[in-house]
């Protein structure tokens, strides 16, 4: 009920929703979406959730997209952000969120901002992935949620970053260099109408 409450809310704020029992049809979802758009070029923000689909290793082996590979741990960083900027004129761009409303709401803190830049503005189409414990009541509960859960659990899968979270478990809004807090989005409405996907899965996933 909370997952098809909260696709009726996006629904009514323009944005085109999936539900899905699990992974294997959250992937079967966004191969139909992207073989429907036939992109030229698709690339990818990083996501636990999304990579739990396998659709990266899908397109990756598909040779009818040309994958723009951000994370490839072949390049160098400054290869790979070359990479990320590459990604903003994307045709197709995939990727996860932080949390998702009931009221029909998406919110993203990010550290370089490559994965919700072109949610805002670029490529004609975006696929969101998002697992049932994103979904939270409100803005309120979004904010405390990417404060309490996702920021401090992200870090805890970089040993090598050094911030106050990574002791402690709590964000205590540093200015530690390593800090991954940097710049947060929210959408409100998809706009033009059905430019975002948003794929909801009956499953917990991610952060």
């Amino acid at each position: 009920m909370k997952i098809t409450n909260c696709a009726d809310a996006l629904r009514r704020h323009h944005f085109e929703v999936e539900t899905v029992r699990d992974t294997d049809e959250a992937f079967a979802v966004i191969k139909a979406a992207v073989e429907t758009e036939r992109p030229e070029t698709v690339s990818f923000g990083d996501s636990m959730s999304m990579r739990a689909t396998g659709v990266i290793e899908w397109l990756r082996g598909d040779g009818r997209y040309r994958l723009l590979d951000g994370f490839d741990p072949a390049m160098t960083y400054p290869q790979r952000l070359e990479i990320r900027r590459q990604a903003l004129m994307s045709d197709l761009f995939i990727t996860g969120v932080n949390a998702v409303t009931a009221e029909g709401t998406l919110h993203w803190l990010d550290k370089v901002g490559n994965r919700i830049a072109p949610v805002a503005f670029g490529p004609r189409k975006v696929i969101i992935v998002a697992g049932r414990n994103k979904i939270v009541a409100n803005r309120d509960e979004a904010e405390e949620r990417i404060r309490t859960i996702a920021a401090p659990q992200n870090i805890a899968r970089h040993p090598g970053f050094r911030t106050p979270c990574a002791k402690t478990g709590v964000c205590s809004d540093c200015n530690s260099p390593d800090r991954v807090c940097n710049t947060r989005m929210e959408m409100l409405r998809c706009w033009p109408d059905k430019r975002v996907l948003v794929v909801l899965i009956d499953q917990d996933l991610g952060l």
